[in-house]
């Protein structure tokens, strides 16, 4: 076991999948939440830019403590090296029937 783990973890995340290194990762006293911290991305030395890692330092750049619920991790892996986080849109999202909110309930057609 290293001293110093570097955990990848792949979640969803509003129509994407958010694939993210950190340092830290704890079972949240909020039930049902696994806390990451210590986020981790490449050098700012690369000549090329990935506008995913760039768009994921943006979101994370000032927090201290990400709380990502049970439901939404798809994996956490310990790895050796962290890789290039990414953001993926997930494929046939627009097929997906979403949970109806606000507007009260339908009030049912007559047939006339």
């Amino acid at each position: 076991m290293s001293v110093n783990p570097t955990y990848k973890v792949i979640f969803y995340n509003q129509n994407q999948v958010y694939e993210v290194y950190a340092r830290a990762i704890y079972q949240s006293e909020m039930y049902g939440f696994i806390e990451v911290e210590e986020f981790v991305f490449g050098e700012k030395s690369a000549m090329i830019v990935d506008p995913g890692e760039e768009k994921l330092k943006s979101e994370f750049a000032k927090v201290k403590r990400s709380y990502i619920p049970l439901h939404s991790i798809i994996r956490i892996d310990e790895v050796e090296h962290e890789g290039a986080p990414k953001v993926v849109d997930i494929k046939g999202g627009d097929k997906v029937a979403h949970f109806p909110f606000g507007g009260g309930i339908p009030k049912p057609q007559s047939d006339s």
